[in-house]
């Protein structure tokens, strides 16, 4: 990072990163049924008289779900980008120093601090850096979630490269300063986890 955009102080304290559960209690089913549906058109599982048929809509309605949920989790990582991106211009030190949205977006995936990797961690998501540049690629595209009629098979089958493309197009489409974990730092909740804690603040108050 850039020395000169931070001269006062041990860093800048970003807005918690809040993440919203996907609310689709049918989802985790469909997603067993879509693995499932996968090894067996791969001859991993035998069909258990299943048509290829049905096999690729059970794979491809599993698909469906991993984009939704991504889309849903991307929708809260572009909140936080807008929300830091109202920190920097509301600081004179930053405001003039290159910051875009692309700066918090690449701080998050590739050097986000160590208590939010911690999290993550206990939370069981290992991949993280992989779920965030994902849903942050499909966001920068769908303003909304996309019908199921409105994906091709193609795209559904292999949206994780799509993903993946979108996300680094996303990052090369504006020029962006670098910053550092360890010049701004942020917590991460989970959206019921911070519910309490507001509440456990505000009846002290």
């Amino acid at each position: 990072m850039d020395k000169s955009l931070l001269t006062s102080g041990s860093g800048r304290g970003m807005p918690p990163l809040i993440l919203h559960p996907f609310s689709d209690v049918h989802a985790p089913e469909r997603l067993a049924a879509s693995a499932r549906a996968s090894l067996m058109l791969k001859g991993l599982l035998p069909a258990e008289e299943l048509g290829v048929e049905e096999l690729n809509r059970r794979l491809l309605d599993g698909r469906y779900d991993e984009v939704k949920m991504l889309y849903y989790v991307g929708k809260d990582l572009s909140r936080w980008l807008d929300q830091c991106m109202e920190v920097v211009r509301r600081d004179g030190e930053l405001r003039d120093k290159g910051i875009e949205r692309e700066s918090f977006a690449e701080l998050l995936v590739e050097d986000a601090p160590h208590t939010v990797r911690e999290k993550l961690q206990r939370w069981g998501v290992v991949d993280y850096k992989v779920i965030f540049r994902r849903a942050l690629g499909l966001h920068a595209v769908f303003a909304a979630v996309p019908e199921r009629e409105a994906l091709s098979a193609s795209f559904l089958q292999h949206h994780h490269c799509y993903a993946d493309a979108l996300y680094d197009c996303r990052q090369r489409a504006v020029p962006f300063a670098a910053i550092s974990g360890s010049d701004f730092h942020f917590e991460i909740y989970a959206s019921g986890e911070y519910a309490k804690l507001l509440e456990k603040q505000w009846s002290t108050e």
